[in-house]
């Protein structure tokens, strides 16, 4: 195989296996070449991905060591993200009653969710995530794109019982609106005991569900490594502290049509300086 092709395969190979580590001796056999050449490619990868921002490939040294490939977005690509997302987001018609806004259409659309993915992703790269949770049901494509970057697994919390998923967890909460108690659930094997959990969602208002899911984590023995949300809304009082978001809704005016959309906190709070 010429140098060109075992680049385009190996490529290809290591991006659909982020976050795991592949021995040098793997690719020697792989491709029936010398362990020099797939250090060659391999630093050729490496370059590259380094130079377009496109994901970091990290080497582990000794005998037990071998490459990973992380995905990762440059911080250019993060902001222009962002700058997107306000663009589309930044429309009187998505105005929904309470002051919510309809964001269905951009979790919808497939490069726009991966690359929200991503970004999430980005910022929890080197931390220690076993799982992404989400509550259902807008919120699961999102925990999909974010676990697929990650490659963990993700889980699905319920409000309503299914017979599907077995025995289960549940917890009272109070709701966004602060004016009434809620009930949310996960089924007892979707969690191990000490798994560390990145919880995600599409949007956060007071900040009620997401501390529901946080009560949930507790009740499995588990831990919280990290929370993430497409958009917040800003308002007097949240009740989680440490939260990463990608977009701030400032002001809402269902009345006058009139909607004012900032960038979150995520691009400030990430360190980019991995390349």
């Amino acid at each position: 195989m010429k140098r060109s092709e075992r680049l385009i395969d190996m490529t290809q190979y290591l991006l659909s296996k982020p976050h795991t580590l592949i021995s040098l001796p793997f690719f020697a056999t792989k491709y029936d070449s010398a362990k020099s050449s797939i250090s060659e490619d391999l630093s050729i990868l490496r370059k590259t991905l380094a130079t377009n921002q496109n994901g970091y490939l990290q080497t582990i040294a000794g005998a037990a060591g071998g490459v990973r490939y992380i995905p990762f977005m440059g911080r250019v690509d993060a902001i222009n993200l962002i700058e997107d997302l306000i663009k589309n987001v930044d429309d009187e018609d998505r105005i929904l009653p309470g002051g919510f806004l309809y964001l269905s259409d951009i979790i919808g659309n497939p490069q726009l969710l991966q690359a929200i993915g991503k970004l999430i992703a980005t910022h929890f790269a080197f931390s220690d995530i076993d799982v992404v949770m989400t509550v259902e049901t807008k919120g699961a494509p999102l925990a999909a794109a974010v676990a697929s970057f990650l490659n963990v697994p993700y889980v699905i919390v319920r409000r309503k019982p299914k017979i599907t998923e077995g025995p289960t967890i549940s917890v009272n909460y109070v709701s966004s609106s602060g004016t009434r108690f809620e009930k949310m659930e996960l089924a007892k094997r979707s969690l191990k005991p000490h798994s560390n959990v990145l919880i995600v969602d599409d949007f956060m208002k007071g900040g009620g569900t997401i501390n529901g899911m946080v009560n949930l984590v507790n009740e499995f023995d588990a831990n919280v490594s990290g929370i993430s949300v497409l958009c917040e809304a800003k308002t007097s009082e949240k009740a989680v502290a440490d939260y990463v978001s990608l977009l701030n809704l400032e002001e809402v005016d269902p009345v006058n049509k009139q909607i004012k959309v900032n960038p979150g906190n995520v691009i400030e709070r990430t360190n980019f300086e991995v390349f």
